[in-house]
């Protein structure tokens, strides 16, 4: 009994210094995660006191909307916050602008004045939704900049002042020293990391989207349908790539001018999903031998000219050697056009993957930009074509922004309430900010008002607990560090993050900070009041006008996709295949969230059929097919799928008959293959209203 008392009691030391040595890894880990999220709290406090120095320097009456500005623009990404800066500035140039304008146009109607600065509002709010990423924040920012400064023109009661172009410079100065300081703070803190995010993703879509194309070539056809929310999942992280792209812009300037070349770069990566869809769907809808036969020599032929296969075995080529592997890919789309074919089935399979090889060649030319831009290729073109994916979104965003904006403004006049103008900017602001988020808005809107609620809380304790003690412009940094740090950390967490990120927003604006400070509780009180009233008439006008529902846009976009397919089965001019691929990929774009893959799968398959029509239609012009293809064409217009299928199942054996005489020339070919991708679509999808 005394040994085994005597082994426990030496056992006893040795596992309290295993658990210690435990406890402290997992504190150093916890350590470490927490460091980013700190070390954007210490910057986004440091913005802000840096913007209050300079305000404070240069005497600016409201030097508070420097440090707000500041706050707002600071973003946990480097690329973010300098393209959010850059944008939030053209926005406060256009606001101010308007505001000059109407001022001086309506100075004695206010009425008219106020019935203007409505509709400017919900322009604004039209434009941001149709607009996407910091774009569509620089169009918000006019609508609520215009609104800050007429606040300020029309005083205390609502009226006309006549100093609009005093108070749009005095806001449009306080704010771009916000947006200066904070751009300097973050240059000089954060090296971004955008850039190289941005390569890795391409990189491993385009890697794992080769690797998915070649499964496919040589999975059985009873077993393709199972890869549906594979590419479902594939679109979406796709889509993802548009917000990346941005904040890799903003992060380096070089890339502005190849902005082409990146979008490119992801419309490539849509592309070549929908030749994926396309080899699935036609092994799907074809499970024979010959069908089996033409995708094996197909895949042959891949493996036969390149080393891709062997390149999917180490990951590191698609990074390390962009350059190298977009040879490969246009080595393989010109091997596969080579190949010898004399049934349309094996044309569809060849052309399909050609197509795809394409789209990943653009692909990972987009991660040689990003990695080495010496031997990528930048795009020629001046613009790509711009599409709004559906009109009566942005319609009814400005429906709502107008509303609230009317309602705010006649609660301000109607009740002479001196701070009636700070609820109506802070009605205005979440109602445009976050109307394009459309099934978040809501939600959004009501973290915005917690954190309203939370901002009135922590500023009286900061302004009348605090800063009365202090003396120094140190103290007084010290002071509101002790909110803006733990708030900055906390937005870097994943949970409730809109509550912290309006704390952002209303924090400075709610404590006032001045040269002079003023300790009037009845004025603050009133102040914060206005806020969370502002906050609240936004939060309602979600409830009373809320979005398009999810199911509802879902149908919209793709019913809109479909009627422009049928018309371009007719329209007397062809429509260009570029056109038509951006006006679906808008719409792929804007798909919501909540949409299913079945949704996201029709879609694709419109946008592989349409320029499937428009091949069609321009060998038809060349060779003057017979009156089957065209009635075809008509049938498919009229939403009639399997009388369209019945013409192009006639035209089919026309052109294969004529071809008996002798070797069938491609152009034969590739017409009957095309004909065989439509068909199979709309033996899937009806593609009628």
């Amino acid at each position: 009994m005394g040994k085994a008392t005597g082994l426990g009691a030496e056992a006893a030391p040795q596992t309290l210094g295993r658990r210690a040595n435990f406890a402290g890894k997992r504190l150093l880990r916890g350590a470490r995660a927490m460091l980013p999220a700190l070390l954007f709290g210490l910057r986004m406090w440091g913005s802000v006191c840096l913007a209050l120095y300079v305000a404070f320097q240069l005497q600016l009456e409201n030097a508070y909307w420097a440090g707000v500005t500041a706050a707002i623009v600071c973003q946990p990404s480097l690329g973010a916050s300098l393209r959010k800066a850059a944008f939030r500035m053209v926005g406060t140039v256009a606001g101010a602008v308007f505001i000059v304008l109407l001022s001086a146009l309506f100075q004695e109607d206010r009425a008219i004045y106020l019935c203007g600065l409505a509709l400017w509002a919900a322009g604004c709010a039209f434009v941001a939704t149709t607009l996407r990423n910091f774009a569509a924040y620089a169009a918000a920012l006019a609508g609520f900049s215009a609104v800050i400064i007429a606040v300020d023109d029309l005083g205390a009661t609502g009226g006309p002042g006549g100093a609009a172009f005093t108070f749009a410079i005095a806001r449009a100065s306080e704010i771009c020293i916000g947006i200066l300081c904070a751009g300097l703070v973050l240059i000089a803190t954060d090296f971004g990391g955008a850039r190289r995010r941005l390569a890795a993703q391409l990189a491993t879509l385009t890697a794992e989207t080769t690797r998915e194309l070649m499964v496919a070539l040589q999975t059985p056809g009873s077993e393709q349908a199972k890869s549906r929310p594979v590419r479902h999942g594939f679109i979406r992280r796709v889509i993802a790539l548009d917000a990346v792209i941005d904040e890799s812009i903003g992060e380096s300037s070089d890339l502005r001018y190849r902005a082409l070349t990146l979008q490119a770069a992801m419309e490539g990566l849509l592309a070549a999903i929908s030749g994926w869809r396309i080899i699935a769907n036609h092994l799907e809808r074809s499970p024979h031998d010959e069908v089996r036969r033409d995708a094996a020599s197909v895949l042959q032929q891949i493996l036969q000219d390149s080393q891709l296969r062997a390149e999917l075995q180490s990951q590191s080529s698609w990074i390390e050697e962009p350059t190298r592997l977009r040879h490969e890919y246009l080595t393989v789309m010109r091997a596969v056009l080579r190949l010898s074919v004399t049934t349309p089935s094996l044309r569809l399979l060849a052309d399909a993957t050609a197509e795809a090889m394409l789209g990943l060649e653009r692909a990972i030319n987009g991660v040689a930009i990003l990695v080495d831009d010496r031997n990528a290729i930048s795009l020629q073109r001046t613009s790509l074509p711009f599409h709004v994916p559906d009109w009566l979104v942005p319609l009814t965003d400005a429906g709502r922004v107008f509303v609230t904006v009317v309602v705010a403004e006649l609660l301000w006049i109607l009740t002479g309430w001196p701070s009636g103008g700070l609820a109506l900017i802070f009605a205005t602001a979440p109602v445009i900010l976050f109307s394009p988020q459309a099934d978040e808005a809501y939600a959004l809107t009501m973290s915005f008002l917690l954190g309203n609620f939370l901002s009135a809380i922590l500023a009286a304790l900061v302004k009348f607990a605090v800063l009365p003690r202090v003396d120094t412009f140190t103290g007084f940094c010290l002071a509101i560090g002790l909110v803006l740090v733990p708030n900055g950390a906390l937005i870097m967490q994943p949970w409730q993050r809109g509550i912290f990120i309006a704390v952002s927003f209303s924090f400075v604006a709610m404590l006032e900070p001045a040269n002079l400070m003023s300790y009037d509780t009845q004025e603050f009180y009133n102040s914060a009041l206005a806020i969370v009233t502002g906050a609240c008439i936004a939060a309602l006008s979600f409830r009373v006008l809320p979005p398009l529902p999810p199911l509802l846009r879902s149908r919209r976009l793709i019913s809109l996709s479909v009627r422009e397919l049928r018309r371009l089965a007719t329209m007397p001019t062809p429509m260009e295949t570029t056109d038509w691929e951006s006006r679906v990929y808008s719409r792929v774009a804007s798909m919501p969230k909540e949409a299913g893959p079945a949704q996201g799968a029709e879609l694709v398959a419109a946008l592989a059929t349409g320029a499937a029509i428009l091949r069609l239609r321009r060998f038809a012009a060349r060779s003057r097919l017979g009156n089957d293809v065209e009635s075809a064409l008509e049938a498919l217009s009229q939403g009639d799928g399997e009388r369209a299928i019945k013409y192009l199942a006639q035209a089919d054996r026309t052109l294969a008959a004529a071809a008996t005489a002798g070797a069938p020339t491609p152009s034969t070919l590739r017409a009957r293959a095309n004909m065989l991708v439509i068909s199979e679509t709309l033996t899937q999808y009806s593609f009628a209203d």
